[in-house]
């Protein structure tokens, strides 16, 4: 029976070669990695950072605080749920159904979600949520509001939605594998209801934030490592075409870029969700990335916790970096900068971390 070891390898074969898998991968120049270097040399500021229990409650992806002074933070339970400064007096403040990520609070005071599984939403003072626009369930990342109430949006990705392919996590993953770059920036107008797409062209659009102006938006795009600067009046800018109204902030980070947040302080801070990996060495060669897919799970290499977030100016310059090397931290996605402390982000963690930023610290840049 010489013939089954051939047949099994035979079918191995075809198995790796030829079984469905849900990306068409396209070939890409991946920027050659910096490491932990220069402005991001490696150090320890995330590691002693003290937690606050939620209670049972997973993914702390983004944080806000509110005009009542309360934190605000969306959960993997599609819970919007609110919380003093300390941690104490945690309640549901609402309840999206789906994944509510980023957030920003409007002028009338109603809470203004980027939820991946329903769409654009807007959570009255009451908790009472209601669909804007068109009501189109996309996967939305992340939201800041401009002049006239106008809301800028990134889209991650018209390909994967987290509701069909088994959640945010893995729909990103998909994306960045597949590197088709269909992220999108929209514009939404509450008076009018319009929606107008300002830029298109993105790997994983993830994080946004205003420049002090209002003239600009910020946009960190993960699956190419870069930040975009981009003009809040541009319209259909192809950002793989070079424009005056595009400018790469940065453009070879060390990790995958998440959330953007602007502290009081007129400074932004950045999240990482990982470092970069071996998916690069495989940037030229997509059938790879789908025999990638084709291989278990199980057998896959479980990624290092790495905790990292770093502010900078809106010229470029980096003023903070905040690292855990040691694989402490929860999956770090952003940090939220209120004067007195730093909350960070996470993806995947049941806390909510935090920093003690004394007024000399925080100008100084020290990270403590």
């Amino acid at each position: 029976m010489l013939w089954l070891p051939a047949a099994g390898t035979l079918a191995l074969a075809l198995y790796m070669g030829l079984w469905p898998v849900p990306i068409d991968p396209v070939a890409w120049d991946a920027p050659a990695a910096p490491g932990y270097t220069g402005a991001h040399a490696v150090n320890s500021k995330l590691a002693n950072a003290r937690r606050i229990d939620l209670h049972g409650e997973v993914g702390p992806e983004h944080v806000l605080a509110g005009p009542d002074g309360k934190l605000y933070t969306g959960l993997l339970s599609g819970n919007i749920v609110r919380m003093q400064p300390d941690g104490s007096g945690q309640e549901v403040f609402a309840a999206t159904g789906g994944r509510p990520l980023g957030m920003a609070f409007a002028a009338d005071g109603s809470l203004v979600v980027a939820d991946a599984i329903k769409g654009l939403l807007s959570v009255a003072p009451g908790g009472q949520v209601s669909a804007l626009g068109d009501g189109q369930a996309r996967f939305l990342n992340a939201v800041a509001i401009g002049a006239g109430g106008k809301l800028y949006v990134t889209e991650s990705s018209t390909r994967f939605l987290p509701a069909v392919h088994g959640g945010t996590v893995e729909a990103a993953m998909l994306d960045v594998m597949e590197q088709s770059a269909t992220g999108r920036v929209l514009e939404y107008d509450p008076a009018s209801k319009a929606l107008r797409e300002v830029a298109r062209g993105f790997s994983l659009a993830n994080g946004i934030a205003l420049s002090g102006d209002g003239t600009s938006l910020f946009v960190s795009e993960s699956g190419r490592y870069r930040v975009w600067k981009i003009a809040t009046d541009a319209d259909r800018l192809d950002v793989g075409t070079p424009s005056a109204q595009a400018q790469r902030l940065f453009d070879k980070l060390p990790g995958y870029p998440d959330n953007l947040t602007r502290a009081p302080d007129g400074r932004l801070w950045l999240g990482f969700g990982g470092p970069r990996n071996e998916l690069d060495k495989m940037a030229r060669t997509p059938f790879l990335r789908s025999m990638v897919l084709r291989i278990p799970r199980f057998l896959w290499a479980a990624p290092k916790p790495y905790g990292h977030v770093m502010a900078f100016s809106e010229d470029g310059k980096v003023l903070d970096d905040l690292q855990d090397p040691g694989g402490q931290s929860p999956l770090t996605t952003g940090a939220t900068d209120i004067g007195a402390r730093l909350y960070i982000h996470n993806a995947d963690g049941n806390t909510l971390d935090w920093l003690e930023r004394s007024p000399t610290s925080a100008a100084a840049g020290t990270g403590k």
